[in-house]
């Protein structure tokens, strides 16, 4: 009777598969159900599983990535004869029935998963004979349009494990914290249980009748498994073992504004990211505990950024030093908010100068008192150093050269190359004008990250990838190899915060090229580089756009940035991937007056090497150091050559030559002329004035009731005593070399001539409108 039985089973199924066969291709079983989204790690751990829109936890794996044992344990307690009926098992639907209704013993039911499914998707009440009969006419219908495999697939993603937990790849992260590929045979029994009485079986539940209910369903299952697989029988001790209570609460909350972020950008419901959890964790956990320790001086939010620049994936990324503090906005994402970079843009800056060949890395340039035309910037320390190489100026930060380099870039400059990058500046380039180069404009970390890559790229811009489906695209290069290796060797001999010695004497050192940076009035820290495989960004704020006296980027993000950059490098030796990337450098190395940076002279006293583009980094005679005739016996400046020796001074133009003597430092400046020398042999020799004030291309508007003064000043060369001023003609007065005369101008346009004590000269035209 069996074997009949069994033979009609086969039989109908055969039937059913045949009619399934020739039948139009049916709507996906999942179809009318909304499932969660889950964002993994690149080792597949799960970073976040969000709700479904119903509310419920319902992630959809396929079958073949379901744990073996989950199917066959599922299908042992729920249905052993699923491969074999054709959706309706008559035998235990016949018992059921007997049982259930004849014997009136305890309910069994008789539904195969087929019929279970059919509840399921179809919304059915079975517990009426009518609700009963639409279940096994549903069931027939799915195993005709469905395969087997199909239908266990939906009934292993559907079907409810307690809560508001349906689908085993839901149950198995709740209840587990691993993915349903990944589990043992106890966790595989337990999942198989819970199912059938789900309110009560869930491990969600702690009451001792909950838990003894749901104990005494896995004993009853794995004596019948073991039955099938008696190597087994060793395991039973693992599902005496006491388990915990788990559900929801404890689905993990990792990487969260990352997690975001991927789901923001993608409409996968499976996003496997690039994210490596143990660099995520140590960055968290280093973030912590500087937070911390800094507590006391204000700092309470900080962030980091680590991409791999060699393939643009983001390895991790801290978007606060807390998710769940609402005390500092601690689900805002400094990751992509728009903040103020402060100096970390300067190196962009000094890349196009050496690109446009504006300058070298030894080329001088003057850290003094300057304004561009109605812009007037200070340094951070609100001092001056004087000349200035172009790569000290870049590692000491100085923001005088800096918007000098800026202002001589060719359009589109700085503004141009930034938003070619893809940084949000939304308002043309007059809206932040100089100010750029030193933070006036907004990026976010993601911005910097990806500009920084470019540096560690030689100078190609790549997007970010999040995604490990994210393609990896060729980049768009928007510097020149060589310009970026100028610039990356002068942010190389940046010193470490604190550094007391020479980064050379370090054993195996590897090379960090970084910057700092710090917007205005202290809201922001910034600290940003690249170092062996990587390019990091570390920001130190308030989300609420506090200012703080502590937010210095190189007092506050510089020591974070370098506990990240050694906490890696402690993992394993990192090798320089930047250098190693270099091909086709065009730059070699030039010999140039250590004092000015230019062509050395017969009188340079001493020589340094530098990174010349040929072809493209300027080059020109010293002009510094020249020979002069003395007299012997009065010591002045002599015009010929009788009673004269030849001596080399230093020639420093006005406005440097006053920072050296405010700050003490001596100079080998020409002496006087002898008055015996006449004006035409003096005029012929040195450097003219060049007017620095009143600025070119400024109309002045003054109050014609009270016109205010405007200041008259000229940067002159070392030999220079008395400056002379004119107005159209008209002599306004003296004043000794690096000091204003104060003029009260006419309206209208008038040309403004400064004349030094050598006869050499300068003009400019000044315009000036009076208001009523």
């Amino acid at each position: 009777m069996k074997r009949r039985a069994a033979a009609a089973l086969v039989l109908l199924a055969l039937a059913a598969a045949a009619l399934r066969a020739a039948l139009p291709r049916p709507a996906p079983l999942r179809e009318g159900f909304p499932f969660s989204r889950a964002v993994y790690a690149r080792d597949g751990r799960l970073l976040q599983l969000t709700l479904a829109a119903d509310g419920r936890y319902r992630l959809w794996v396929p079958l073949r990535e379901m744990s073996p044992l989950l199917v066959e344990a599922t299908l042992l307690h729920e249905d052993r004869r699923f491969r074999l009926h054709p959706g309706v098992d008559p035998a235990s639907l016949l018992r059921s029935a007997w049982t259930t209704y004849a014997a009136r013993a305890r309910r069994r039911g008789g539904s195969t998963i087929t019929m279970q499914l059919a509840r399921l998707k179809y919304g059915i009440d079975s517990s009426r004979p009518s609700g009963k009969i639409l279940q096994i006419l549903r069931a027939l219908q799915i195993e005709l349009l469905y395969s087997k495999d199909r239908i266990l697939e939906a009934y292993l993603n559907l079907v409810p494990y307690g809560g508001n937990i349906e689908g085993a790849g839901a149950a198995s992260f709740a209840y587990f914290g691993k993915d349903v590929s990944r589990l043992d045979l106890s966790e595989a029994i337990t999942l198989a249980v819970i199912p059938q009485t789900p309110v009560r079986r869930a491990m969600t539940k702690a009451e001792r009748a909950d838990r003894r209910t749901l104990e005494e369903a896995r004993r009853r299952l794995f004596a019948r498994w073991i039955v099938l697989h008696p190597q087994d029988a060793r395991l039973g001790a693992a599902l005496e073992a006491p388990w915990e209570v788990r559900g929801p609460r404890r689905l993990p909350l990792a990487a969260p504004h990352f997690a975001r972020r991927a789901l923001a950008r993608s409409r996968e419901e499976r996003i496997v990211t690039t994210l490596d959890p143990e660099a995520q964790a140590l960055l968290e956990r280093l973030i912590s505990g500087f937070v911390e320790r800094r507590r006391e001086r204000g700092v309470r939010n900080a962030a980091a950024l680590l991409v791999a620049f060699t393939t643009m994936e983001t390895v991790a990324a801290v978007g606060s030093a807390d998710y769940r503090d609402e005390s500092i906005l601690g689900q805002v994402s400094a990751l992509t908010a728009r903040r103020s970079p402060g100096s970390t843009l300067k190196p962009f800056v000094y890349a196009l100068a050496f690109e446009q060949g504006l300058v070298h890395p030894r080329s001088l340039l003057k850290d003094a008192p300057a304004a561009f035309g109605a812009y007037d910037p200070e340094n951070f320390d609100g001092d001056f150093e004087g000349p200035l190489t172009a790569g000290e100026a870049l590692v000491k930060s100085r923001n005088i050269p800096a918007v000098s380099l800026a202002s001589r870039l060719a359009p589109p400059g700085l503004h141009g190359f930034l938003r070619a990058a893809g940084v949000d500046l939304p308002r043309p380039a007059e809206h932040y004008g100089l100010g750029l180069a030193l933070g006036a404009g907004e990026a976010t970390m993601e911005d910097l990250a990806r500009l920084y890559a470019m540096l560690g790229n030689g100078g190609e811009l790549k997007p970010l990838r999040r995604a490990a489906a994210d393609p990896r695209e060729p980049g768009a290069r928007l510097l020149s190899r060589d310009a970026v290796f100028l610039a990356m060797e002068a942010l190389k001999a940046n010193p470490r915060p604190r550094q007391s010695f020479r980064e050379d004497w370090r054993a195996a050192a590897l090379p960090v090229y970084w910057k700092t940076g710090t917007s205005w009035a202290f809201r922001d820290a910034w600290a940003a580089g690249v170092f062996g495989p990587y390019a990091l960004v570390v920001w130190i704020g308030d989300f609420r756009g506090d200012g703080n006296p502590a937010f210095v980027g190189a007092e506050a993000a510089a020591p974070l940035f370098f506990d990240i950059a050694d906490a890696l490098r402690s993992r394993g030796p990192l090798r320089d991937a930047y250098a190693l990337g270099q091909r086709g450098l065009t730059a070699v190395p030039l010999e140039v007056c250590a004092a000015s940076g230019a062509a050395p002279g017969p009188h340079c006293p001493r020589r340094e090497k530098t990174w010349f583009i040929p072809g493209v980094s300027p080059i020109a005679a010293c002009d510094v150091h020249r020979e002069v005739l003395v007299d012997a016996r009065s010591g002045l400046r002599a015009c010929r050559r009788e009673g004269a020796r030849a001596e080399v001074f230093e020639f420093w133009p006005s406005d440097l030559l006053r920072i050296f003597r405010r700050a003490g430092v001596p100079r080998r400046t020409p002496p006087a002329y002898d008055p015996a020398c006449g004006l035409t042999d003096r005029s012929g020799r040195g450097l003219p004035p060049r007017i620095a004030s009143p600025l070119s291309g400024v109309t002045y508007h003054a109050s014609a009731a009270a016109p205010g003064p405007i200041p008259l000043s000229a940067v002159a060369d070392a030999d220079a005593g008395e400056l002379y001023w004119f107005a159209d003609g008209a002599l306004l007065g003296s004043a000794p070399a690096g000091k204003p005369l104060f003029w009260t101008p006419r309206p209208g346009r008038s040309v403004v001539r400064v004349v030094d004590d050598q006869g050499r000269g300068d003009a400019r035209e000044v315009e000036v409108a009076f208001s009523e």
